[in-house]
C-alpha cells in the first residue's frame, strides 16, 4: 500500500503527497489553505463558494472568496469548491473561475447538510437527485476545462448509501477525476462512527481515486482509517482546526506536540493574515471562531483558559485580541 508521503495522480495533476486539507465552510480562506500548505498538505481545498454568487458577479464572492495567494501553489495544487444545483449556472461559474483565478481543480459540494443549502437543492440534497448531480458535475468540467472532484456523504439519513451509487455515476457519466467520501450520513453531521467498510468498498470498486474524510482527528486515527479503507488519500478537516501540526504528524515529519511558543507564534500568524485579508475590524470579528482552537493548546488551567477565551470573544479588533492574550504570554513562556 502506498505511503501517505507518496505522490498520486488527480487527472493530469501530480499531487506530492496523500494528505489533503478539506473544504471548511466559513473557514477555508486563502490563509487557512496557505497554513495547511506550510505544514505539508499536498492539496488544499477552499471553503464552499456559491456558483450563483459567481455567475451573478456578487462583489464579495468574486473578490474575497476567490482570492488565492501565490504561495498556495508551493507544494501542490489548489482546489476551489463550488456549490449549486443549476447546471447552466455551474458551467458559467466554473468558466469564470478557470479564466480569472489560478486554481488547479474544481471541487463540487454534494455533501453539505446545512438546511439553507439543501433546501435550494444543492449540497447533500443532490444525493437524492442523481441526474441533476451528474449534470452539474458535467457542466463544471465542460465550463472550466479543469479536473473536477466531488465531495459526497454516504447518504442523507443513517443507513442510506445513495452516495455510493452516485459516486460511480459521477465518475462514469460526468468524468469526475476523484471523489472525496465522508462515510457518514448528512443527517448526523459529524457525530457517530464513519462507515469505513463502505468507504473500502467504494475504493475497491470506483474507477477513480477516493479521498477519505470523516473522523480523522489524530495521526493515529488517520493512519488506521487509511490502512483500513485503502483510500488514495486522506482529507483532514475539523481535526486540523488550530492544529496545522497534524499535517506534519500524519506525514511523519514530527512526533511531539507543538510547544507553547509554536502555538502563540502560529496564532499570531493567523491574526496577521486575517488582517491582511479583511482589515483589522472585520478580522477581529472573524477570528472569534479561531481563538479557542489555539487557546486550547496553551496548556492553561481551566479557570485561566475560560477567562482568556471570554476576553477574546469580547474583542472587536485584532488589537483587542492581542491585548487579551498579553497577560498570558509571559506566564506560558516562562513555564
Amino acid at each position: 500500500m502506498p505511503s501517505l508521503t507518496d505522490t498520486w495522480r488527480l487527472g493530469p495533476l501530480e499531487v506530492p503527497n496523500r494528505v489533503v486539507l478539506a473544504p471548511l465552510a466559513g473557514i477555508g480562506t486563502w490563509f487557512v489553505r496557505l497554513q495547511a500548505k506550510r505544514y505539508g498538505a499536498g492539496l488544499a481545498v477552499s471553503e464552499m463558494v456559491s456558483s450563483f454568487g459567481i455567475h451573478h458577479g456578487n462583489q464579495k464572492t468574486v473578490t474575497e472568496m476567490l482570492r488565492l495567494h501565490p504561495d498556495e501553489h508551493v507544494g501542490g495544487p489548489v482546489a476551489l469548491q463550488l456549490f449549486g444545483q443549476d447546471p447552466d449556472v455551474m458551467r458559467s461559474a466554473a468558466a469564470y473561475v478557470a479564466e480569472h483565478t489560478a486554481v488547479d481543480v474544481i471541487d463540487l459540494n454534494m455533501g453539505c447538510p446545512v438546511p439553507k443549502v439543501c433546501k435550494t437543492g444543492a449540497g447533500a440534497a443532490l444525493i437524492k437527485d442523481p441526474d441533476t448531480a451528474v449534470a452539474v458535475a458535467r457542466a463544471a468540467r465542460e465550463g472550466s476545462g479543469l479536473p473536477v472532484t466531488v465531495k459526497l456523504r454516504s447518504g442523507q439519513r443513517p443507513g442510506e448509501t445513495d452516495g455510493f451509487g452516485l459516486a460511480h455515476r459521477l465518475v462514469d457519466e460526468a468524468g469526475v477525476a476523484a471523489i472525496g467520501f465522508h462515510p457518514r450520513s448528512a443527517a448526523v453531521h459529524h457525530k457517530g462512527t464513519p462507515d469505513y467498510d463502505l468507504a473500502a468498498q467504494l475504493v475497491a470498486s470506483l474507477g477513480a481515486p477516493v479521498v477519505l474524510s470523516g473522523g480523522l482527528r489524530s495521526a493515529e486515527a488517520v493512519k488506521a482509517a487509511y490502512e483500513h479503507t485503502g483510500a488514495d488519500a486522506v482529507m483532514l478537516a475539523r481535526g486540523s482546526l488550530g492544529n496545522p501540526w497534524l499535517f506534519e504528524e500524519v506525514l511523519g515529519r514530527r512526533a511531539a506536540a507543538p510547544t507553547v511558543e509554536e502555538v502563540l507564534a502560529e496564532h499570531d500568524w493567523v491574526m496577521d493574515r486575517a488582517v491582511e485579508h479583511l482589515g483589522p475590524e472585520r478580522a477581529g470579528r472573524f477570528l472569534r471562531k479561531f481563538h479557542p482552537w489555539y487557546v486550547e493548546r496553551l496548556g492553561l488551567d481551566p479557570v485561566q483558559a475560560k477567562a482568556v477565551n471570554a476576553a477574546l470573544q469580547q474583542s472587536s479588533t485584532v488589537e483587542e485580541a492581542r491585548a487579551a492574550l498579553a497577560p498570558v504570554r509571559p506566564t506560558v513562556l516562562a513555564a
